[in-house]
C-alpha cells in the first residue's frame, strides 16, 4: 500500500520542524525533495539542511527532482495554475512509480503548512483520480508563515471579539473587505497595500521569514509603504526570490460603523 506523509516544515527555520513532523520523517522509505531553479536554490537547500539535522534512519531514501515551473505570462491565471498543477501530478506519478514500485511510504515536505495556501494536498487528490488507485495520505501540520510573522512583530493576530479575514492580494486590490478589521494578505506579488488609503490602516509585514534575511516592518500604512515597497523590491533582486505575508489593521479612527 503506498502512503503519502505530506509534512509541514515551517517558515524557513529548521528548528520549526515538531517532534511529530520529525518522527513521520524518519518513517519515510523515500523523501522527495524538490528543485524549484538556480534563483530558488535555498529552498531546496533549506529541505536538504532539515534531511541532514533530523533524519537518522539510514534506510530512507532522498530523491531529488526539479520541479514543473508555471507559465506566470499566461492571460488566464486559473487556467496557468491548473496546467501547472497538472504538470506538477504527472511528475509525481512518475517519481512514485519509479521509487517505490511495490508500496511504501514517501514524505512531501512543505514549506509552512500544508492546509494553508499550498496546493499539495490538491494535486494528490488529482493524483489519485489520474492513477485510478488509492492511496493513503498523513498530512503533519507546520508552524505557517502567518504564525510566524505575529511571533516576529509581538502581535496577536486578532482584536478582542473581531474575526480575521486570510486574503491574496490580487483580491486584495478590487478592495479592503467591507466586514473586516483584520486581513491577512498572502501571495501578493504586485504589493497590492499601496491602492489603500495610508491613513485607514496599521501594517504588519515579514519576508523570509524564520530564516537569516528575515524583514519585518511595521507602521501606519501611509509612513511605511514606500519602505516597505523598496525593501521587497531590493531583496527581490538580491536574491532572486522573496516569500512575503502581512497584517492590515483598519485603525480605531478608521473603523467602519
Amino acid at each position: 500500500m503506498l502512503k503519502l506523509l505530506v509534512i509541514g516544515i515551517g517558515s524557513g527555520n529548521p528548528e520549526h520542524m515538531t517532534v511529530q513532523a520529525i518522527n513521520t520523517l524518519n518513517s519515510a522509505d523515500v523523501v522527495l525533495l524538490p528543485r524549484k531553479g538556480a534563483a530558488k536554490a535555498d529552498l531546496a537547500e533549506l529541505r536538504r539542511e532539515i534531511c541532514r539535522r533530523f533524519l537518522t534512519n539510514a534506510a530512507t531514501r532522498v530523491v531529488e527532482f526539479d520541479l514543473p515551473r508555471r507559465d506566470t505570462g499566461a492571460q488566464d491565471y486559473r487556467a496557468s495554475v491548473d496546467a501547472w498543477h497538472a504538470a506538477i501530478a504527472d511528475t509525481y506519478d512518475e517519481l512514485l512509480r519509479r521509487e517505490l514500485e511495490d508500496g511504501g511510504r514517501a514524505a512531501l515536505l512543505v514549506w509552512g503548512d500544508p492546509s494553508l495556501y499550498d496546493s499539495t494536498l490538491r494535486i494528490l487528490d488529482r493524483l489519485r483520480a489520474a492513477r485510478g488507485s488509492a492511496f493513503e495520505i498523513e498530512v503533519v501540520p507546520g508552524i505557517t508563515s502567518v504564525q510566524a510573522l505575529a511571533a516576529s512583530h509581538a502581535i496577536p493576530l486578532n482584536e478582542v471579539g473581531d474575526p480575521i479575514l486570510f486574503t491574496t492580494g490580487r483580491r486584495l486590490r478590487e478592495g479592503f473587505p467591507d466586514h473586516a478589521d483584520t486581513v491577512v494578505v498572502m501571495l501578493d506579488g504586485e504589493m497590492s497595500f499601496r491602492d489603500l488609503p495610508g491613513d485607514e490602516f496599521d501594517i504588519y509585514w515579514g519576508a523570509y521569514l524564520g530564516l537569516e534575511q528575515e524583514t519585518v516592518i511595521s507602521g501606519m500604512l501611509g509612513d511605511v509603504a514606500g519602505k516597505i515597497a523598496q525593501t521587497r523590491t531590493r531583496a527581490r533582486e538580491k536574491n532572486g526570490w522573496v516569500m512575503d505575508v502581512y497584517l492590515l489593521r483598519r485603525k480605531k479612527l478608521g473603523k467602519r460603523r
